[in-house]
């Protein structure tokens, strides 16, 4: 069974999903939004439909998808665009949506490079593409959830990688991929822990460019906080090593 099967008919993070305050999707929605009243979005991942919702009630024709079937018929409820899918091929024609995108989605997938071409390959040229997943190669941060993103040497040591990853990309772009990390599985069930990639702004924002886009943000701030705080975090490099990977995108004309 591949890791994204594990979700296929888990009724505890359909349910965790549900409890989730819909302002945590606020930024992700709003950023979304297709250029055009009324054209057609996609969340990939969509879980129990909250993003489907605030685009469905905002005046856009949104579709979601997710691998989880209890979080498909939660969703249906808010919108009956959402379905099914196998977490590979998205189930729609080429340059299909105005825009689509994924909230911390590609950490849990099987093959995380091939996701994010899948969701360019249904985007319209000129259209829209936001991914935002943790950044478990955080080098600053306090509190943070995950093991390998706390302690100095573990910092230390993303730091490290990531600068061998910069030098990667110059030289051998070819042979960049998402490094691959073992889950942590806890009872009960919780969320996060159980991500097998390390993902991070910096490859996020560099296999768009490579499947065709053209990069407009990367950000460390997956949700809206007070506007000067956002622009010191977001100001220099350092956003690279904080926090989330927040990427906005367009699809080469």
């Amino acid at each position: 069974m591949s890791h994204q099967e594990t979700y296929t008919h888990n009724e505890a993070y359909a349910e965790f999903l549900a409890s989730w305050d819909a302002n945590f999707y606020a930024k992700y929605s709003d950023t979304l939004r297709p250029d055009q009243k009324g054209g057609r979005v996609l969340d990939v991942g969509c879980g129990v439909g909250q993003v489907v919702a605030r685009l469905t009630e905002a005046g856009f024709e949104a579709y979601g998808v997710d691998v989880s079937e209890p979080s498909i018929a939660r969703a249906k409820k808010f919108c009956p665009r959402c379905q099914v899918y196998d977490g590979k091929k998205l189930p729609f024609d080429d340059n299909f949506f105005s825009s689509a995108g994924a909230l911390n989605v590609l950490e849990h997938v099987d093959e995380p490079e091939a996701f994010i071409k899948e969701i360019v390959r249904v985007v319209s040229p000129g259209g829209k593409i936001v991914i935002s997943s943790p950044n478990f190669m955080r080098a600053v941060g306090l509190r943070d959830y995950h093991p390998k993103m706390r302690g100095l040497r573990n910092k230390w040591k993303n730091w490290k990688r990531l600068q061998e990853k910069r030098g990667q990309m110059r030289q051998n772009p070819g042979a960049v991929r998402f490094d691959r990390m073992t889950p942590i599985v806890k009872q009960p069930f919780e969320p996060d822990d159980d991500a097998i990639i390390a993902t991070n702004g910096l490859e996020i924002a560099f296999f768009l460019q490579q499947f065709g886009c053209e990069i407009e943000q990367v950000s460390c701030t997956d949700r809206y906080v007070f506007k000067p705080l956002d622009l010191i975090f977001n100001a220099t490099p350092l956003r690279y090593l904080m926090f989330s990977g927040f990427v906005v995108a367009r699809k080469k004309i």
